[in-house]
């Protein structure tokens, strides 16, 4: 029997630090409150992506959004995204769920790269009801169009590091669609 995975923000961190801080002149760090991204500043050497609290997949979540922004993105706090909290109406839920796909999808590759469950997030508890499983095929539908076009090409660096970390293999044999399965998958 296999044992389970231990999951510690040493690794995480200390796989992201390695494949990007030289690289991309970015670091992971372990934040306190929110999850941020901040550029390089003056007073502040590298760029920083901050996760929430400690949390490991918050820390996917965070690196995934990091994945997808491009070199003008990067130069801004929080990649000069909006971002409206808990309690969206329908229309500002439809508008994040639109601009979560990407991240999410990306954030689901890490998660089988390294062996951890993966749920969407709507993050949106007090708001307007949001229709998960709907969400979950659209996030579903672009981690398929990412196994066949490829993931962007930091996501796929970083995967590789951690399927050598989590499982001592290669990403082909982690990026397989067997790997995505969900609950309701088939109810379409």
């Amino acid at each position: 029997m296999k044992s389970p995975i231990n999951h510690t923000l040493e690794d995480i961190i200390g796989l992201f630090n390695q494949c990007f801080l030289t690289s991309h002149n970015t670091e992971l760090v372990s934040g306190v409150g929110e999850p941020i991204y901040l550029p390089a500043t003056e007073t502040q050497r590298h760029h920083r992506i901050e996760f929430a609290n400690g949390f490991y997949q918050s820390a996917l979540h965070e690196i995934a959004h990091w994945c997808q922004a491009g070199e003008q993105r990067r130069q801004q706090v929080d990649y000069g995204y909006w971002y409206i909290g808990d309690g969206r109406n329908k229309q500002q839920q439809a508008a994040f769920e639109t601009v979560e796909i990407k991240p999410q999808a990306i954030e689901w590759g890490l998660s089988v790269c390294c062996g951890m469950a993966f749920n969407v997030s709507s993050d949106n508890l007090d708001g307007a009801p949001v229709n998960r499983l709907a969400f979950q095929h659209q996030v579903y539908d672009q981690v398929r169009d990412y196994l066949v076009n490829g993931f962007p090409k930091r996501a796929q660096v970083l995967m590789q590091a951690m399927c050598r970390h989590y499982f001592d293999a290669k990403l082909e044999q982690r990026l397989t669609l067997e790997h995505f399965n969900y609950r309701g998958m088939y109810e379409r």
